[in-house]
């Protein structure tokens, strides 16, 4: 491990960070007895896994806390802009050699080993691979936020989540009607909305996820969009950076006052409204000391078992179904990203790894020994 680019303490940021998110979660939910509950036995499973991090932390090895897993490369909707469409990872059938759910299961409880708390399903669309979910939810000591575009939502789910609380629905959504529909899709907006209102009857507890553009900052930050949300009983909010995969949507990512803007506005609404639990991807790298992809404090893994830096970094020159985790997360890709100081660079996008893809496709390239 590159002890000068984590010098700030990485690892205690991010545990910081995981304590946090525990600490929100619990605050928001005290109105649910079940969802406290849970959250309460979360809270111990997290320390645990804190405790284990700061072990290997000590031995020289370093576990991120987070793990983005895309379970299928299947989606639906053709969403405008969609960075894992434009880069051919996702389609619209399902695709041949994607990990099987046992094999999943066996890269959940490899995480759990290590000490990663949080696995965010991802696709495609995820609600697509039930088995995998299914198999997620018996990780009680793992919290699975779910990106969904809430299309597939039914009542085998809307049962596995009262019965699987670790398992948290994340609801794409890009604000009022208008926005969301020219982005998804006609009518997408209005069944996102009845969707939310089903987990507000029953009582379960979901999230929203909106991508930032310079078009709906706005929007999306306004007081009169996350009380809506918010009574629907939306208790976590994700806000994620748009990055352009094309030279025509360049103008839609946040420049750097519009993610100051953003940084300012979550943490106002971390004090005013506490009720929610808020979270900025990629978030604000001044604070994490530079980019926390490629294994800092997270790494994604695709639908084929390939290890990437990050959704936006799509390049592997590991899988998992020929290797561990632990093996995978140590890279030789990762590890040339993370201690040769490239996640540090100055950039201007929110992305500083889409931003120098140039460089690391040669790193690829590199490693594989081409």
């Amino acid at each position: 491990m590159n002890k000068d680019s984590n010098a700030f303490d990485l690892q205690a940021y991010l545990a910081a960070g995981v304590e946090q998110v525990v600490k929100d979660a619990l605050r928001a939910t005290l109105k649910d007895p079940k969802e406290s509950a849970f959250m309460l036995r979360f809270a111990a499973a997290s320390r645990a896994a804190s405790k284990k991090r700061m072990a290997a932390e000590e031995k020289g090895e370093h576990i991120p806390s987070y793990l983005i897993a895309s379970i299928t490369s299947q989606c639906n909707l053709h969403c405008a802009g969609c960075y894992s469409r434009c880069n051919s990872a996702t389609v619209d059938e399902a695709p041949v050699m994607q990990l099987t759910a046992e094999e999943w299961a066996r890269i959940f409880d490899e995480a759990e080993e290590l000490g990663i708390s949080f696995v965010l399903l991802a696709g495609g669309e995820p609600m697509l691979r039930p088995d995998v979910i299914d198999a997620a939810g018996k990780r009680q000591n793992i919290v699975f936020p779910i990106l969904t575009n809430g299309t597939y939502l039914n009542e085998h789910y809307f049962d596995l989540f009262d019965r699987c609380r670790n398992l948290i629905p994340v609801i794409s959504i890009e604000g009022e009607r208008e926005v969301t529909d020219t982005r998804r899709g006609k009518g997408i907006y209005d069944r996102l909305i009845a969707s939310m209102d089903e987990f507000h009857r029953r009582g379960l507890l979901f999230g929203a996820s909106v991508t930032v553009t310079t078009e709906n900052l706005r929007e999306v930050t306004s007081e009169a969009f996350l009380k809506s949300l918010s009574d629907r009983g939306c208790r976590v909010m994700i806000f994620v950076e748009f990055v352009p995969v094309t030279d025509e949507s360049k103008e839609l990512a946040p420049g750097e006052a519009e993610r100051e803007y953003l940084r300012t506005e979550i943490a106002r609404l971390r004090t005013e409204n506490p009720e929610m639990v808020y979270i900025s991807f990629p978030g604000d790298e001044k604070d994490s000391g530079g980019c926390v992809a490629a294994g800092r404090g997270f790494f994604h893994i695709n639908s084929h078992g390939g290890a990437e830096p990050c959704p936006f970094s799509p390049y592997s020159d590991i899988n998992v179904r020929d290797t561990s985790l632990r093996e995978a997360m140590n890279s030789g890709l990762f590890r040339v990203l993370r201690e040769n100081g490239h996640l540090l660079e100055d950039h201007v996008g929110g992305c500083v790894l889409y931003e120098k893809r140039d460089l690391v496709e040669r790193l690829l390239k590199e490693s594989r020994g081409e």
